[in-house]
């Protein structure tokens, strides 16, 4: 028979026992908390100059003096369309003939009015020199000369401008001139610009604007944002003082320098101006960040592979790379790609081999 003492001894030892267990099997479910993270890519924080950017997205236009738009001298028609949008032109070339009947009646009238005039003045002479005729007479007479002569230029001017030329060696942008159609002054028939002398126009909001100085330095690419192509550098030499009514945005004219390859009108351009530089800043890929609440954080791997969570500032971003003004010190190793994968505490395995930003 087992006594009673036995029993409780048995009893208690079982006890025990169990309570060891669980509290082994407790301190194993601590270290299954810790879980390996594979594919993590890792840096070490380090300081370096940082330039400030500005994103804008703008187009090629013609430079100021080298663009024109041509337009009939006097109402009349189109007898000839001779070149059409995209066309390359030398300076002298003919573009567009208007009908010259109307404009050779006018040297026709001019001319008589200014022979008149010559009569006119004349006879006001010799009578002035006869004592008939006061001084003034040939006074006025001699006004009426000089504009029948000035009236006779333009005419003779007007002539010429109905075969409209091309008065600058470039490309024709627009024609809106039709065969047979009337035209008047006010109607623009042609217009061309020299493709060898641009400005990219980039289009910014006004608080942008207001941080962008004459002389910043551009950096243009293909318009695909940071990952296009680059086209070269250029410099601001403009910021505009309205803001356009429909768009709500600010021009911003850059004049391109270097440029790898020739650039055409109308052609749309990405530009990164600098508006300012950092010196000694902490700069982490943007990928290294992940969104907490309204702020961000980043994981800081220490000496035992452990990432911990931290909470950063974010100052300003310039493509894919952002700039940390506070919660992290030069030195320390943070977890880039896979960032978004990697819980507090986590044991993670990293990869030294990561791309810097």
């Amino acid at each position: 028979m087992i006594s009673r003492v036995e029993r409780f001894v048995s009893a208690r030892c079982a006890l025990v026992a169990f309570m060891l267990v669980a509290a082994c099997r407790g301190g194993s479910g601590e270290e299954e908390v810790v879980q390996p993270v594979v594919s993590v890519h890792t840096m070490v924080v380090k300081t370096e100059p940082f330039s400030e950017t500005i994103d804008a997205i703008g187009d090629v236009e013609p430079r100021a003096g080298h663009v024109a738009a041509l337009s009939a001298p006097a109402p009349t028609r189109v007898t000839q369309v001779l070149v059409t949008p995209g066309q390359r032109v030398g300076r002298g070339a003919l573009l567009v003939q208007l009908e010259e009947t109307i404009f050779e009646a006018g040297v026709q009238s001019a001319q008589a009015a200014v022979d008149a005039a010559v009569r006119n003045f004349e006879r006001a002479q010799r009578l002035v020199e006869a004592g008939v005729a006061p001084r003034k007479d040939v006074d006025q007479a001699s006004s009426d000369l000089a504009l029948a002569r000035a009236n006779l230029v333009t005419a003779r001017r007007n002539r010429e401008l109905a075969s409209l030329r091309a008065p600058i060696n470039g490309v024709v942008t627009k024609v809106n001139a039709v065969l047979g159609g009337s035209v008047d002054v006010n109607q623009v028939l042609v217009e061309l610009a020299d493709p060898s002398a641009v400005d990219i126009v980039l289009e910014t909001t006004p608080e942008n604007a207001a941080r962008i100085r004459v002389g910043a330095v551009t950096l243009l690419r293909e318009n695909q944002g940071a990952s296009g192509d680059s086209l070269g550098r250029g410099t601001v030499v403009d910021v505009g003082g309205i803001v356009d009514s429909a768009t709500r945005s600010v021009g911003v004219r850059v004049r391109p320098s270097a440029m790898r390859r020739t650039l055409r009108l109308g052609e749309t351009v990405n530009g990164q101006v600098t508006v300012a530089t950092h010196q000694n800043a902490i700069v982490i890929p943007n990928d290294a960040l992940v969104p907490e609440a309204d702020g961000f954080r980043v994981f800081v791997v220490d000496s035992a592979g452990i990432a911990h969570a931290r909470d950063v500032q974010v100052g300003a971003r310039a493509g894919s790379r952002v700039e940390i003004t506070s919660g992290l010190s030069a030195g320390e190793r943070i977890v880039t790609t896979g960032a978004y994968g990697v819980a507090d505490s986590a044991r993670v395995v990293t990869d030294t081999g990561a791309a810097r930003p």
